[in-house]
């Protein structure tokens, strides 16, 4: 089976030129050009009191005509749901929300977010497993990351992807690299991804495990969100 995968932070559906607005006609139509069996998405509302905390994914997912995936990973202001998402064209058997334990103590004096995997099986032969998250800005907080991503990883056919705060020398991506398999560094494509305006770091990811086979990583190179997406081509037997 060939599939191109794409990893978006969306950054709440918010233009990046004004942090203001949210424009879902344009999400909608840029990721819809994608053309992507799988979109992971991080940064994503779900219905809460605010105004701007629509059911985001469901507003996506319609638009674009396909399956659709909201999994909450925090509340922002006490009750609006903030997590990450899947949209997906393939048939889907089933999604689970993990949650990453936040740190106890708190090492650092940065900012802490609770943050959440989101994991979705195909119902398709074979069967692909995704994982999607948003890591921490703290180390603590992205070592409690990567403990539970590999805890939930399944050891065939698996596709792990997200904006995951670190640059590609990072330690703490040591664990998961032993596992599996960097799209970027497979095809010697490293693109920057942040911000996406004029990105200086690559900080948004697609790790497969290494029985798939990869064809191609790439920025989707549209600003519109704060991210560039980044896609990946490849194949599961």
């Amino acid at each position: 089976m060939k599939i191109k995968v794409t990893s978006y932070n969306i950054f709440h559906c918010a233009d990046y030129y004004n942090y203001e607005t949210i424009d879902y006609d344009a999400f909608i139509k840029t990721i819809d050009s994608f053309s992507s069996a799988v979109v992971g998405m991080n940064e994503v509302h779900g219905e809460g009191p605010d105004d701007e905390y629509d059911e985001q994914a469901e507003i996506l997912g319609k638009g674009i005509g396909c399956n659709y995936y909201f999994s909450k990973a925090t509340e922002i202001d006490g009750n609006n749901p903030f997590g990450n998402a899947m949209l997906s064209r393939l048939p889907v058997k089933e999604v689970s929300t993990i949650p990453i334990p936040d740190p106890e103590p708190k090492s650092y004096d940065g900012y802490y977010e609770t943050r959440a995997v989101l994991r979705m099986v195909t119902d398709t032969t074979p069967e692909i497993t995704f994982l999607i998250t948003h890591f921490g800005l703290n180390p603590d907080e992205q070592e409690n990351a990567v403990k539970t991503v590999l805890a939930n990883l399944p050891k065939e056919r698996c596709v792990f992807m997200g904006d995951l705060n670190v640059m590609p020398d990072n330690e703490v991506l040591n664990p998961i690299k032993e596992v599996l398999k960097d799209t970027a560094v497979e095809v010697n494509n490293i693109p920057l991804t942040f911000p996406s305006c004029e990105p200086n770091r690559k900080i948004d990811y697609i790790f497969v495990t290494p029985d798939i086979k990869v064809n191609s990583f790439f920025t989707e190179d549209i600003v519109l969100s704060d991210h560039l997406a980044v896609s990946a081509e490849i194949e599961v037997e």
